[in-house]
């Protein structure tokens, strides 16, 4: 806008100003309809004459108020140019604006311009924006912090601009899901006395959420993401209900133990193989369980809540991410096409138990396990054909020679020393003795837990063994190789099924007449065999990809549960069977509304639900708690835990920043007025409702 020169009037401390308006801007864009604009302008400005003439406008009165209405005007047309019109309530809140930054209020560095032209989200024909300096300051910090807290009275726009920013991030592919949430508490009314079933019950808690999603997104499309987990709008409750029943084992680096065993500060083993340690522990209660299982047989058991991360074949072949997803999502769409439709993770790496000493060299167990005899009606045997394994078993025994008896026989007896006695034991004998194997058939072989729970290398040359002594590739034509064990004994089959899969692989079992063939595939860089002429083919045909497939959901009752959340950067961890799953929402954006009515204790749960590549915004009203007498809020105390931490920010709103009708400004003013006069803090002695979410389009 152009100033002519300021011609000051007789009046000392008085100043007229002219303020031409550019031809392209109709006078009736800066005026407003019926010079409504004008009149705002007017009484916000009493002691100000105001005229316009043709496309300017004039200005007469005290020098401070001429110099604001200039800006004003300024402020307009750069609002103006950007092709989005003014209001009435624009010009009160540019106003407002200017006026807080002549007083010296707040850091002066946003104009009223940047914040009305701040686009936030458009959507069927509207345009969400923040309305006032300090909704633009608390959705720039939900930008650049993961979390921040929107923290004031009913309508200043808090879960709004939240959903808003959560549905651009969504968009912008920046977060793969959006979770919306809130507690299911209010004005003293419990659940379970409410007629209805439970989602009719919750519905109410739940639908000022949804009524924002429609204001933001196709409606029609909502149901569409709803269903595949995309957008999921539940009670606080049903956040921590990512929970697997309390006899669960899951994997520790001292061994199995039961979930429900495990306490803060618990070491556990995460996809790297590595300890990761226990953040968390949240019991759930009684809870449905389904038992999830995999095409290779191994299953676990899990609440329909539960997490899991997954991809199909389009997302691999897209290179895609890892999808998070929850039990009850998947059930009912296991298939693609006849094919399984969700692949698991497997370990990007060996579980790295600790270091055990072991009494024999485990490529010589493994030879031993499988073609040893080990019976004790004789002295030890090993059968083979390949002279190749007879001296590198000979190798690995110290103080034992291999003879030759005959055929594929030969006898592992014990090398005499001048002055040993006739009684002295065989060193084999002796060491099968302390692992229990002596006396073993071939239906009733094990491995030891102190080679099952080893270092990579030990259980490595253990499969080593099993497999050059045991096993063999089975080629296919244009087919990659894969591994095959044959084994009479059950305990010995599901222990070199836990070796593979210890290893980052997968074994298929299948019974054939007397005889267990447990079918292996390896990661690549893991040799299976050390045997010359059976690494030579693997290594010809390539050993393939290890899979892993849900292959069904199905429900196994009820039973108390817990949920756990791991330290590990991917979240996961391994559970039975070395299946991997996670209770963390990585990838999301989350909302958690009304948290004025969280308990401490819920509070902190929601908050140590984050995971990587997420963000949280937690909004509520700390005048308006309607938790049980005594029960203190957790929005109240969290800011004395977690100001002034690193990546954590606090935005607070006043009622001068409602942008419902503006009755609801004052009655906020009168509320505080009222409570500062009777001495109570935050109206905590109130039973009022919580606000239904403030909006700010």
């Amino acid at each position: 806008m152009t100033q002519t020169p300021t011609a000051h009037a007789a009046t000392e401390g008085r100043a007229r100003a002219r303020f031409a308006v550019p031809a392209k801007h109709p006078m009736v864009t800066v005026l407003g309809s019926g010079d409504s604009l004008l009149r705002v302008i007017e009484k916000a400005f009493p002691d100000v004459d105001i005229h316009a003439r043709g496309n300017e406008i004039s200005a007469v009165g005290d020098a401070s108020e001429v110099a604001l209405i200039q800006r004003l005007f300024d402020e307009m047309m750069l609002v103006l140019r950007t092709g989005q019109p003014m209001t009435e309530d624009a010009v009160e809140r540019s106003i407002a604006m200017l006026r807080a930054s002549e007083n010296g209020e707040g850091d002066g560095e946003e104009t009223p311009a940047e914040v009305l032209t701040q686009n936030i989200l458009s959507s069927r024909g509207r345009t969400i924006r923040p309305k006032t300096l300090n909704q633009k300051r608390y959705v720039d910090a939900i930008d650049k912090h993961t979390i921040v807290f929107g923290i004031g009275p009913a309508g200043t726009g808090k879960t709004y601009l939240a959903m808003a920013k959560a549905v651009q991030a969504l968009q912008s592919k920046q977060v793969n899901r959006i979770i919306l949430t809130r507690p299911a508490v209010e004005a003293g009314e419990r659940l379970g006395f409410l007629p209805g079933t439970l989602y009719e019950k919750i519905d109410p808690y739940l639908r000022p959420l949804y009524d924002a999603l429609h204001d933001m997104l196709d409606p029609d499309s909502i149901p569409r993401l709803m269903a595949a987990g995309t957008i999921e709008v539940a009670p606080l409750a049903y956040m921590r209900g990512r929970a697997q029943p309390v006899f669960t084992k899951v994997l520790t680096p001292d061994g199995w133990r039961p979930i429900g065993d495990l306490r803060v500060g618990d070491l556990v083993v995460g996809s790297n193989g590595e300890p990761t340690p226990v953040l968390g522990v949240y019991p759930q209660g009684e809870k449905d369980i389904y038992r999830v299982t995999a095409q290779d047989g191994s299953w676990t058991l899990c609440c329909g809540e539960h997490l899991w991360t997954v991809r199909t074949a389009s997302d691999r072949r897209r290179d895609k991410p890892w999808r998070v997803l929850e039990t009850k999502e998947m059930i009912g769409n296991l298939r693609a096409a006849h094919a399984r439709r969700y692949e698991l993770p497997l370990l990007t790496a060996p579980v790295r138990f600790p270091e055990r000493p072991v009494p024999m060299d485990p490529y010589a167990l493994g030879l031993l396990l499988g073609d040893g005899c080990l019976t004790g009606s004789t002295t030890p045997s090993f059968a083979t054909g390949d002279p190749e394994l007879v001296t590198a078993l000979e190798a690995a025994l110290p103080g034992v020679s291999v003879r030759h008896r005959g055929g594929p026989d030969y006898a592992l007896n014990r090398i005499a020393s001048p002055g040993d006695v006739i009684t002295t034991e065989n060193p084999v004998t002796a060491v099968l003795r302390k692992l229990d194997l002596w006396g073993s058939g071939s239906n009733t072989k094990l491995v030891p837990d102190d080679y099952l729970q080893n270092t990579p290398e030990v259980r490595l040359a253990l499969l080593q063994g099993l497999l050059d002594s045991d096993g063999g590739q089975v080629t296919q034509a244009d087919r990659t190789c894969r591994i095959q064990y044959v084994t009479t004994s059950i305990l010995l089959r599901d222990d070199v099924i836990a070796l593979v899969q210890s290893l980052g692989g997968v074994a298929y079992t299948r019974r054939r007449h007397d005889a267990h063939v447990v079918d292996i595939r390896l990661p690549e860089g893991v040799e299976p065999f050390r045997l010359q002429r059976k690494a030579e083919k693997y290594r010809a045909s390539g050993g393939g990809r290890p899979m892993r497939f849900i292959d069904s959901i199905e429900p196994a009752g009820r039973e108390e549960a817990v949920c756990i959340q791991v330290a590990a950067e991917d979240s996961l961890y391994v559970t039975e069977n070395y299946l991997l799953t996670h209770n963390t929402l990585n990838d999301a954006f989350i909302i958690l509304d009304e948290a004025q009515n969280t308990s401490p204790e819920q509070m902190k749960m929601f908050l140590t639900r984050l995971g990587f590549e997420s963000k949280i915004v937690i909004t509520g009203d700390v005048t308006q708690v309607d938790l049980p007498t005594g029960t203190k809020s957790g929005l109240r105390q969290v800011q004395d835990i977690l100001e002034g931490v690193d990546d954590v920010h606090f935005s607070r709103l006043t009622s001068q920043d409602v942008v419902r009708h503006k009755l609801v400004g004052r009655i906020v003013d009168a509320y505080e007025k009222y409570d500062r006069a009777n001495g109570t803090e935050n109206g905590s002695d109130r039973g009022s409702r919580p606000s239904r979410g403030g909006r700010g389009k």
